[in-house]
């Protein structure tokens, strides 16, 4: 066990000593997690994939990181522009490529303007520290994404949670405190649970509410040519903020905001995020450009990816795997501790399966899963390895023990009418 309250020598270099306060904590998290939690290794890191493995913790779910069109146009713009003009966005103006692009990513998501981020996390929190402030009450899903809440957080608002899809909740905690900011995702990146959109619309817009919907995991791959779920519900008119990464179906590393024309320049103003850092590189403005084409034409990847998706969660949930009302790409297994998710990641690992270790922070205490992101190029074959694997592993993992196994035998029909919900949604 390291003492990191004292000084170390790495490679011939020594740092300054930490004060206590910071020592402590940095401790804490050798003991606590690494030592107590993860028997001294790490959740994060398990095996390594051989050659034969199959990559299930990939966002790229339409396969297209390697698309030849997408490389060419990005290796044109740095042979052509390098690095180009490392500045903050806000010196931009008149005919400029990121600009143009924004106007592209506004038509592709029948939106009046658009806003570039660095990244989708920058969005999200440079959104909500411009549109709240202290005493705005903002209604947040309980499982939105953490850049959501730590938007919150910037703004020093007032965060009130609401059950998870839950719109009657919502209602009541909008009725008890007042108009504000609900905040949902399209798709829930931890479950792959689908939000009741319209239902969640409804109520926001009938209490005088804004409504800001986080289209990460739909963006690319629902909607008509992939402009997301709430252009497929003809939400567009009525939701006034949508955010994405584009590190996601877009294989990229940006965000954007999808916005009125009037808020696009205010919020570049604004928004800290978007002031004090340096603006996309012109290869990533030239890659994003050509992947919009790609998205718009290629539409049998979004076809292929709602298949090997539908495919794995019926077989899963054949073998008894509570899939937690997922109805998209995104496959969660909550084992539930952190030990119990050592377990299966090595039994999933050591067959060649290689997915996501999701924990704490990123989910409740004790919901920790594996979680596996389907994409496009999967095969008929590798599919049915995936669900061989799944079978295999039942007892070794001892799933029947698992408390979400529980939870889905106890309330079989909540748990069928959650995925029905959201299948209608």
């Amino acid at each position: 066990m390291h003492d990191f309250s004292q000084k170390q020598t790495v490679l011939g270099f020594t740092n300054a000593s930490l004060p206590e306060f910071v020592a402590a904590r940095v401790q804490g998290y050798y003991e606590d997690r690494v030592a107590r939690s993860w028997g001294g290794g790490h959740i994060m890191r398990g095996r390594r994939p051989g050659l034969d493995a199959l990559h299930l913790s990939s966002n790229d779910y339409l396969s297209i990181s390697k698309h030849p069109r997408i490389l060419h146009s990005m290796s044109e713009a740095i042979l052509a522009d390098g690095n180009g003009l490392l500045m903050s966005g806000i010196f931009l103006h008149g005919e400029n490529p990121l600009l143009a692009l924004e106007d592209r990513l506004a038509d592709f998501l029948r939106s009046e303007a658009s806003i570039l981020c660095q990244s989708g996390y920058a969005a999200n929190t440079g959104l909500l520290q411009s549109i709240a402030s202290s005493g705005t009450p903002v209604y947040i899903d309980m499982l939105a994404h953490m850049s959501l809440w730590e938007g919150v957080r910037a703004a020093g608002a007032n965060a009130v949670g609401f059950f998870h899809n839950d719109v009657d909740h919502l209602e009541r905690q909008i009725r008890r405190n007042g108009p504000g900011v609900v905040i949902v995702d399209s798709i829930y990146s931890t479950n792959g649970s689908m939000c009741p959109l319209t239902a969640i619309v409804d109520t926001g817009v009938s209490h005088g509410c804004v409504l800001v919907v986080d289209e990460s995991h739909s963006l690319g791959t629902h909607g008509p040519g992939g402009a997301g779920l709430v252009v497929e519900l003809g939400l567009a008119e009525r939701v006034h903020f949508r955010t994405a990464s584009l590190a996601k179906a877009f294989a990229g590393r940006a965000g954007v905001i999808a916005c009125s024309r009037r808020f696009q320049d205010y919020f570049k103003f604004e928004s800290r995020p978007a002031i004090f850092s340096s603006t996309l590189l012109p290869h990533e403005i030239a890659g994003i450009d050509a992947t919009i084409g790609v998205i718009e034409h290629e539409t049998w990847r979004r076809t292929k990816l709602a298949s090997n998706a539908h495919y794995l969660r019926t077989q899963l949930t054949q073998l008894g795997y509570n899939l937690n009302g997922s109805v998209s790409q995104i496959i969660a297994l909550e084992s539930g501790t952190e030990e119990r998710t050592i377990v299966l990641r090595d039994a999933l690992e050591s067959r060649g399966i290689f997915g996501s270790v999701f924990c704490a922070p990123a989910t409740a205490q004790n919901r920790a899963l594996m979680r596996l992101s389907v994409h496009a190029s999967l095969n008929q074959e590798e599919l049915q390895r995936i669900v061989s694997v799944c079978e295999a592993i039942r007892d070794e993992v001892g799933l029947d023990q698992w408390a979400s196994t529980r939870r889905m035998r106890a309330t079989p029909r909540a748990t069928a009418k959650i995925g029905a919900e959201e299948c209608a949604a």
